[in-house]
């Protein structure tokens, strides 16, 4: 498959219905502490939004909601691994991503035949205590060269001004978050995201 270069990551539903009607196509909904019902009603709710504006909803942790719900894209990381039922999600042609920090991880996943590995943190993030150091435009490099064909989602400390060097150095999609929930006009950041992406769409 091939992912959209632009690739945001949302913590609540009501981020992703403001910004996916900007004209969004690949799009993570990553929500945290919640209730089971609240859970389902945002998952249900971002897939309404992203079919009706062709975006690809990507369903981060919870493999077994978007089951129910009929997703057909998860993100997993190392963790959710361990507990993930991955016959059954190819059962239901659900694809599914998973996060790598180090040759161990991207090893376990590429035997995982997923969708896109992603990598990170690229650069210096304030989005979460990280036990792993920045990575660099050297690893994505090294990275792209194990993984060849299969899309490669760079994440971590990105902003539009990075994109040039992230890309150039393999990555085939650039997740961000914080750039644009911490923005003032997270809307208007947005679109900057936009506007400098397109030039990567195939």
């Amino acid at each position: 498959m091939r992912l959209d270069p632009f690739y945001l990551i949302v913590s609540d539903i009501s981020a992703l219905e403001r910004l996916v009607p900007l004209g969004v196509r690949l799009v993570q909904l990553r929500i945290k502490d919640r209730s089971e019902a609240e859970l389902r009603d945002q998952i249900a709710r971002a897939k309404a939004v992203c079919q009706a504006h062709h975006a690809q909803l990507v369903v981060n942790d919870y493999w077994r909601i978007a089951l129910d719900l009929g997703c057909d894209m998860v993100h997993l990381g190392q963790e959710d691994m361990e507990t993930a039922d991955f016959a059954a999600l190819r059962r239901a042609g659900v694809r599914f991503g998973l996060s790598t920090h180090g040759r161990a991880e991207l090893e376990r996943a590429l035997a995982l035949d997923p969708a896109y590995v992603a990598l990170g943190p690229v650069y210096p993030t304030l989005l979460k205590k990280m036990a792993w150091g920045p990575q660099g435009l050297d690893r994505v490099t090294e990275w792209k060269g194990l993984v060849g064909s299969l899309p490669l989602v760079g994440i971590g400390g990105l902003t539009p001004e990075r994109l040039p060097g992230l890309f150039a150095a393999g990555a085939d999609s650039a997740a961000v978050v914080t750039d644009i929930q911490e923005a003032s006009s997270p809307g208007a950041r947005c679109a900057e995201w936009l506007a400098a992406t397109r030039e990567y769409a195939g």
